[in-house]
């Protein structure tokens, strides 16, 4: 991956994920950056290509992800599988770099959405709070239409839970990528 020299807060190295988060182990980031990197290259992309973030938060990032090899283009065949692990690799990253929170938990299956996201707190017995919702979706390669679609369908999947935190919401799209993110 060449990426230039620059302290630019517009750049976003999806590679870093390999470091993890809060709530994702290196091992874990570093398969979610394989996933980005194919996606992308699949989309015959070029390093550096830009992301524009839209919908209650908003910027544009130049991309830079680690190098394709044909064992990541096999271990990552499974196109869907391959987009939703994708998009939460993405997501993670401007939702860190785009406001206070953090990813701080895998939420368990049939809550409606798919981390907790949180921020730092004082004590150290708890060092994150649960405090907001994320769900998250991924498309390889959709119109803005489908996009909308998919940001209102997520919406209506994470209200039965509305009670316990506010949500985000974040749809990837690859073909032109872009990231839909609105707050609920």
């Amino acid at each position: 991956m060449n990426q230039p020299q620059s302290n630019s807060d517009q750049i976003l190295n999806l590679a870093d994920l390999q470091k993890g988060l809060p709530a994702i182990t290196p091992a874990f980031g570093a398969a979610l950056a394989e996933a980005c990197a194919v996606c992308l290259t699949e989309q015959a992309h070029k390093q550096g290509i830009e992301l524009q973030v839209e919908g209650d938060l908003a910027d544009t990032f130049q991309l830079f992800w680690p190098t394709v090899t044909d064992q990541m283009k096999r271990c990552w065949n499974d196109e869907e599988y391959a987009t939703e692990q994708a998009a939460y690799g993405v997501t993670l990253m401007v939702i860190q770099r785009l406001t206070d929170f953090t990813v701080v938990e895998r939420a368990r299956r049939g809550t409606g959405f798919d981390y907790w996201l949180g921020t730092s707190a004082e004590s150290t017995e708890t060092p994150f709070r649960k405090s907001v919702r994320l769900e998250v979706s991924g498309i390889r390669r959709g119109s803005q239409r489908q996009i909308r679609s998919r940001v209102k369908l997520k919406l209506e999947q994470v209200k039965p839970t509305d009670d316990l935190a506010p949500a985000y919401i974040a749809v990837i799209e690859f073909s032109q990528p872009s990231a839909w993110v609105v707050k609920r």
